[in-house]
């Protein structure tokens, strides 16, 4: 009973750690967010509640708590109220083999890759009750673009993470980053510059983010496969993307630019790892305000005809120095 009570303590721990950094981190990217949307488009953003408008996603996140939840008279209510649930679940669960810290990691495991790929999926699916239960014409179209997409955008990604792993020889997310020790010429990055750029354009891709936000696109489906949802089933929905960005923007930062590794010896760090996420996720943000949204053909000829085939190359050619 001991030995279960010690497991189960930092579990414990792990997961309510998880879910205040899902919270501050959704809190952080509306705010920066709509700022840099401001700025990009030469506007102050938000800037009356508190200091240059602070609180204003803390005030957004009560006005959607304090609405009435509602559910579309056809709609399959069973699946329509679960498929929120099911996106935002799975994300806590992305967060735990992680290393934030090199004593920062939620659960250590050696398949942590593995589990990061296999429960991302559960977003797909999400957003296909989303859309079929909501039985909204928009929102299905909506997620039979998102499905689609996912699929596409995760065959390149994967491609890219088997090459690294062929380098490294593990799954395991903390051992990666302990091969990047040392400094800056050590990172993965200089010996697949490739692979990181699969990956990033991947990453838009597999997070639905702008200019790859087919499955929402309000100019075309009002608001895709979330159109009839309001007040909580939409903050989850939004939080769950926003957590889905930082997972990828992660494990990006632990395969490509060492992790909480510093670029010179002896500085390695917590605030290494949150710097290289956040000017990841800075990427993202700015991306999404400066491209326009390409069309639904041009997003699965990118995959198909360039992504697809540059990661093949690359796992081919990265297997084969290995050989040699």
């Amino acid at each position: 009973m001991n030995s279960f009570m010690q497991n189960l303590i930092p579990l414990v721990i792990a997961v309510v750690g998880a879910m205040v950094w899902l919270g501050l981190n959704a809190l952080v990217l509306v705010y920066c967010e709509r700022k840099f949307a401001g700025h990009i488009q030469r506007r102050p953003g938000p800037f009356e509640v508190g200091p240059h408008g602070i609180l204003q996603p803390l005030i957004d996140g009560l006005k959607l708590m304090g609405k009435q939840l509602l559910t579309p008279d056809n709609a399959d209510g069973f699946l329509f109220w679960l498929a929120p649930i099911l996106s935002m679940i799975p994300v806590l669960l992305l967060y735990m083999p992680i290393p934030y810290g090199p004593t920062l990691t939620g659960l250590e495991v050696n398949l942590g890759l593995l589990l990061i790929l296999a429960f991302s999926s559960f977003n797909g699916l999400a957003l296909i009750l989303a859309g079929w239960g909501s039985n909204n014409k928009w929102g299905i179209l909506g997620a039979a673009r998102a499905v689609a997409q996912t699929v596409a955008y995760e065959i390149p990604l994967l491609l890219t993470i088997l090459a690294i792993t062929f380098m490294t020889g593990t799954l395991n997310l903390t051992e990666i980053t302990n091969m990047q020790a040392g400094h800056i010429g050590n990172w993965i990055i200089w010996k697949q510059p490739l692979a990181f750029i699969v990956f990033i354009i991947a990453m838009f891709g597999e997070t639905n983010r702008a200019p790859f936000d087919l499955a929402e696109a309000e100019s075309e489906l009002t608001a895709g496969f979330h159109t009839e949802y309001s007040a909580m089933g939409f903050g989850l929905f939004f939080m769950a993307e926003y957590g889905y960005m930082v997972v990828m923007c992660s494990v990006c930062s632990v395969l490509f630019l060492g992790g909480f590794q510093g670029p010179i010896p002896g500085f390695e760090g917590w605030w290494w790892m949150l710097l290289k996420t956040y000017a990841l996720l800075f990427v993202m943000i700015w991306a999404r305000w400066t491209y326009p949204r390409v069309r639904f053909d041009q997003l699965l000829n990118l995959n198909w005809k360039w992504l697809l085939p540059l990661a093949t190359f690359n796992l081919l050619a990265t297997a084969l120095i290995i050989k040699l």
